[in-house]
């Protein structure tokens, strides 16, 4: 295992300092217990929070700020957050509007966002990210597995939050464009979580993954590696057949690295995508590509589609200030 480490055990703690001090003009990290805020709060906005294992970024950390989120909750590696981290950021960047948990759905980020929840006592509501199509309720325990997708449903909760909208419109807006955003990924290799010291998969030189989930959990089947745009139309085929659009319908497309792949072959990818959804008579309005959603080192990506409509589009081309994600009108 090579990797820029110390001790296995301060990765977290040595990667969030390195994130406050290279981004110190719009987060505030909090050590006791660890989370991250958004520097200049919104007085009177709907707080959005999301949080989980890390080992992704730069979700959640990295979208923290103006038009996206105000606090971020990281655990270790692949390992949920605690709920008194989920509490102490909601009493941090709450202020007067309520609560909006964004939480991809796996069984521990659940459990501990529900506990949070009820503990804190604050007004709150929750939103629910599967927009993994690679697997179906009944093979997964707690149904579809949130992914990539994630990013952009808190993106434009964010931006509805940051414009006015109140917790019940948020938490409402959250679950439409979750139902309207499906995604699925392929890895090339493995990841190495610095606690194992291993691989997690086990991947020949002529194989990959399709459908692996963003901690390397298997996907739908082992396969020989194929062209791009043979990965492309088997992952939009599936992305598609779950979104089931209308034709001519306006969508965004995310390509999105897991960590270990050139952003030259994200854009091989990004091409062979566009071809596909065109053929399928959908229009391809914004696409974005980059490493947003990883899986540590791991080579391959995933590809996500929303089916967008005005007001989605409206919010995804808003303002947004973030470590990891801005721009402006």
């Amino acid at each position: 295992m090579k990797k820029f480490l110390n001790a296995v055990e301060d990765y977290l703690s040595e990667s969030l300092e390195g994130f406050a001090a290279a981004h110190g003009d719009l987060v505030v990290l909090h050590t006791d217990p660890l989370f991250v805020r958004r520097r200049n709060l919104h007085p009177g906005k709907v707080a959005v929070i999301s949080g989980g294992g890390s080992g992704h970024e730069p979700l959640h950390a990295g979208f923290i700020g103006y038009g996206m989120l105000d606090a971020a909750c990281p655990g270790q590696v692949f390992t949920s957050p605690t709920p008194d981290q989920m509490i102490a950021a909601a009493e941090a960047v709450e202020t007067g509007a309520g609560v909006l948990f964004v939480v991809k759905n796996y069984s521990g980020d659940i459990m501990n966002f529900e506990m949070a929840a009820e503990i804190s006592g604050r007004s709150n509501a929750m939103v629910l990210v599967n927009d993994d199509v690679a697997v179906d309720d009944s093979s997964f325990t707690t149904g579809r597995r949130g992914v990539a997708g994630t990013v952009i449903v808190e993106k434009v909760v964010g931006s509805l939050a940051e414009s006015g909208g109140n917790l019940e419109a948020c938490k409402a807006f959250g679950d439409r464009v979750t139902k309207r955003t499906a995604s699925m990924g392929v890895a090339l290799t493995s990841c190495t979580v610095p606690q194992a010291r291993r691989p997690t998969l086990t991947l020949g030189e002529d194989e990959m993954e399709v459908g692996v989930g963003i901690h390397g959990e298997a996907g739908r089947r082992r396969s020989r590696m194929m062209p791009a745009d043979s990965i492309a139309a088997e992952l939009l085929d599936a992305i598609l057949a779950d979104l089931a659009p209308a034709q001519g319908s306006k969508v965004l497309l995310l390509v999105n690295g897991l960590g270990g792949t050139p952003l030259g072959e994200l854009y091989v990818l990004c091409n062979a995508a566009h071809r596909r959804l065109r053929a399928n008579g959908l229009q391809v309005q914004r696409t974005i590509v980059g490493n947003f959603t990883t899986s540590l080192e791991m080579a391959g990506a995933s590809l996500s589609v929303c089916l967008l409509d005005e007001e989605i589009l409206m919010h995804w081309d808003s303002p947004v200030n973030t470590p990891a994600l801005r721009w402006r009108l």
